[in-house]
């Protein structure tokens, strides 16, 4: 296969649209590169939406037999986890969401929302939600607890017109998407007067990917086409009309367990998992690496 064959396409910058970059490393046809106009790194060559459907996205994207490459080893099975990590990220949000003297509650969107586990913790804090899933498996489960009203399959651009939302959320979205900043502008428009949106991304100027260079565990070329820092984050949220409130990685951890250290072992050194398996036997905790940064904005005045 090359760099020409039918279903990839040679991109420039998704960011400022730049033609020009310095590549960081090659992985197989494609490179990791650097836009020199405004410094986003990205993936070229990279498959197009049908393609990126069928090869990387199938049914097998939530139980992956090559997880640390795509996926993940078994969503449906980390579901305690997943509500555990979003009731910590909760934490970034919930001063700014005051109990209402009308009694009136908050609306929230969440985009890609899969399973609909911040949807649980939303409805915890009393929230009206709603939820946006491409993959129609995962729509069906979130359905399962949401209400087939309360979940749609598809994007941003399903949505009904006029339908605004105090709260809209994009946890581990921004990086899958060709088009970032087209998603934010988006976004933007469904808030609500005074409405907050919420993201969480990559950190590829972090210490850790800065010392684990293309063994970083979030270089996994087939799904995550961008990698922001804080610095080309802050240039997508400007120019999706989005000002920056917060952006921190306070809070942007995981509950994981340690068959997931072990399988995300392997991309330091091929044998390392044998030698970490009896870590595999621990239970769930909380780590956070600091590669992980958590934005929280407003619709710009």
């Amino acid at each position: 296969m090359n760099a020409t064959a039918p279903g990839w396409l040679e991109v420039d910058c998704a960011l400022c649209g730049g033609s020009k970059a310095s590549t960081r490393f090659a992985a197989g046809i494609q490179r990791v590169v650097d836009c020199d106009g405004c410094g986003l790194v990205y993936i070229t060559p990279r498959r197009n939406a049908e393609t990126l459907l069928r090869e990387v996205y199938d049914g097998s994207y939530w139980r992956s037999p090559a997880a640390r490459e795509r996926g993940y080893t078994d969503y449906l099975g980390q579901a305690e986890s997943m509500r555990k990590s979003f009731r910590r990220r909760w934490r970034t949000l919930a001063g700014r969401f005051p109990k209402r003297a009308t009694g009136r509650p908050y609306r929230a969107l969440d985009v890609g929302c899969a399973a609909g586990y911040f949807l649980d913790v939303l409805v915890e804090q009393g929230f009206l939600v709603r939820g946006l899933e491409p993959s129609q498996a995962m729509a069906m489960e979130a359905r399962r607890r949401h209400g087939e009203d309360a979940i749609g399959v598809g994007t941003l651009e399903q949505l009904p017109p006029g339908e605004e939302f105090d709260l809209i959320s994009l946890w581990d979205v921004l990086e899958h998407l060709p088009d970032p900043v087209e998603a934010l502008s988006r976004a933007r428009e469904r808030l609500a007067p005074g409405g907050t949106l919420v993201l969480e991304t990559q950190n590829v100027a972090s210490p850790l990917a800065r010392l684990l260079g293309r063994r970083w565990h979030h270089y996994k070329h087939a799904e995550h086409l961008v990698h922001f820092n804080p610095n080309t984050l802050g240039q997508a949220c400007e120019r999706a009309g989005l000002e920056i409130i917060q952006m921190s990685s306070r809070n942007a951890g995981k509950f994981v367990d340690g068959a997931f250290l072990v399988e995300r072992s392997a991309r330091l050194w091929r044998g390392l998992p044998s030698l970490l398996a009896p870590l595999g036997r621990l239970g769930t905790g909380y780590i956070n690496l600091g590669d992980e940064l958590i934005v929280v904005a407003e619709a710009r005045r």
